[in-house]
């Protein structure tokens, strides 16, 4: 078991998690929707499927409404146009929270997240509030990336850890899993990052909450087919992002010594 598993296991009895609900954004995914929904219903076969398209050119909104047909637990929410990561996450957890889910699962849908591993971050929820699925602890891994990206990844998360003073070493992972009291007590309605960003912001305010955060190792795979959305405007707006809060967090805490 891994470190943080076992924290959180000696202060918290297992809690059910409820429902879960999976939610996956698309934009331009026609080539790994059908593949990755098969998967996630193998793998935990009484999850629901949310994908959230923002109106993709390719047609993947289309292939997904007719999966949705032929399997109940599958479900589509459409978007007018591209607006980020991070809106279509919070219009899919919006969707979700309004249907009384008890969980609510972050995955991509271009198969750089394994949903064979679900069940272990479902598992570890039992005795959290959040679990990140982190490359970068004891056991994670990445594969098929250039080192550079590596560098990148690392770097950018060691930055965060010191910046903001969390404890996360995995917090710009997208694997995510949450209970729906965690993403209800972090204000949702306030969060306006994308990209990577989204992802620290939502880790940082459910430790600011004094929320239980996790993680779990997971082996993080390139994509195989499609374009990555990563761009340099994310990994800056991460950057300015996380440098503002870390500053603003120094200010809060020297006021109140």
């Amino acid at each position: 078991m891994h470190r943080q598993e076992q924290l959180t296991a000696k202060n918290r009895a297992p809690v059910p998690i409820g429902r879960v609900a999976v939610v996956i954004p698309t934009y331009n995914e026609r080539e790994n929707l059908e593949q990755i929904i098969s998967r996630v219903r193998t793998s935990v076969a009484d999850a629901d499927v949310l994908v959230v398209d923002d109106n993709s050119p390719d047609g993947t909104g289309e292939i997904a409404d007719k999966i949705a047909v032929t399997d109940e637990h599958v479900h589509v929410l459409h978007r007018s146009g591209k607006a980020g990561l991070g809106a279509a996450y919070i219009a899919g957890f919006d969707w979700a929270l309004q249907r009384d889910y008890g969980t609510l699962v972050e995955m991509d849908a271009d198969g750089s997240h394994d949903p064979a591993e679900l069940p272990r971050l479902l598992d570890a929820l039992q005795t959290a509030d959040a679990v990140i699925g982190s490359r970068w602890v004891r056991g994670g891994q990445v594969r098929n990336w250039p080192k550079s990206r590596e560098i990148l990844s690392r770097g950018g998360n060691v930055y965060a850890r010191l910046m903001l003073g969390v404890d996360v070493h995995d917090a710009t992972g997208g694997y995510r899993a949450y209970r729906a009291g965690t993403l209800r007590a972090i204000k949702l309605d306030t969060v306006a990052s994308q990209g990577y960003c989204f992802q620290i912001d939502l880790t940082l305010r459910a430790v600011q909450a004094g929320l239980t955060v996790t993680e779990v190792p997971i082996t993080f795979t390139e994509r195989e087919r499609g374009a990555s959305k990563m761009s340099r405007a994310i990994v800056a707006e991460a950057l300015w992002r996380v440098t503002q809060w870390g500053f603003a967090s120094r200010v809060l805490r020297r006021k109140h010594q």
